[in-house]
């Protein structure tokens, strides 16, 4: 079977999300993962304090992360970044720290919608050479307290994972009366602007 990526330069996805990692492995990216060393919080709120819009502050972490791994990727690679922002009013929303904040998350998006901003960056020898940003609406349904229990209780502590406490791709569907967006961009990485800009780079075959 023909390769359908160039085995140079290597590509590397400084990212700790399984989501993100299968997305590339079933889109048949070959590429080895690096764990970014960014504190998400503690720049968020730098961020949030200097006023930056959502997809500014989503491009900046996810260039910090990639740029974090530099030192630990092979020479030469691409180096993938993703982040992503939920937007409810302006304000912007973390992963939840345990379920308690989950819970109180879930009421706060609960019957209102809000803005996903997804983006990726690409980072060679320390510099940025692409970047790309997507958002989605979501309406969250207005469910029931009962209806919240009990998907807390059925989905645990991997809600803790995702920023609103829910994944799409999953139970978390139950929570949502409409989508609109593209749907790898609400999973968390811009995927198909990702796979243009391999193909440029001539990482994969045109």
């Amino acid at each position: 079977m023909p390769p359908l990526q160039a085995p140079e330069p290597p590509l590397v996805l400084a990212s700790g999300s399984a989501t993100r990692a299968a997305l590339l492995k079933a889109a048949g990216l070959a590429f080895q993962c690096v764990a970014p060393a960014v504190d998400e919080s503690a720049v968020l709120a730098a961020l949030r304090s200097a006023g930056a819009a959502a997809e500014e502050a989503a491009v900046s972490l996810a260039e910090l992360k990639a740029r974090s791994a530099t030192g630990r990727s092979p020479p030469g690679s691409l180096i993938l970044a993703a982040d992503q922002i939920l937007e409810l009013d302006g304000a912007w929303l973390e992963k939840p720290a345990d379920l308690a904040a989950a819970r109180a998350q879930l009421r706060s998006l609960r019957g209102r919608t809000h803005r996903l901003v997804s983006a990726a960056v690409v980072v060679k020898e320390g510099a940025r050479i692409w970047h790309t940003t997507q958002s989605a609406e979501l309406t969250v349904r207005p469910f029931t307290d009962a209806f919240l229990e009990a998907y807390l209780e059925r989905c645990g502590e991997t809600v803790l994972s995702s920023v609103g406490a829910y994944r799409l791709e999953g139970v978390g569907a139950q929570l949502m009366s409409r989508v609109r967006g593209d749907h790898f961009a609400i999973l968390g990485l811009p995927l198909l602007p990702l796979l243009a800009f391999l193909r440029e780079q001539r990482v994969l075959l045109d």
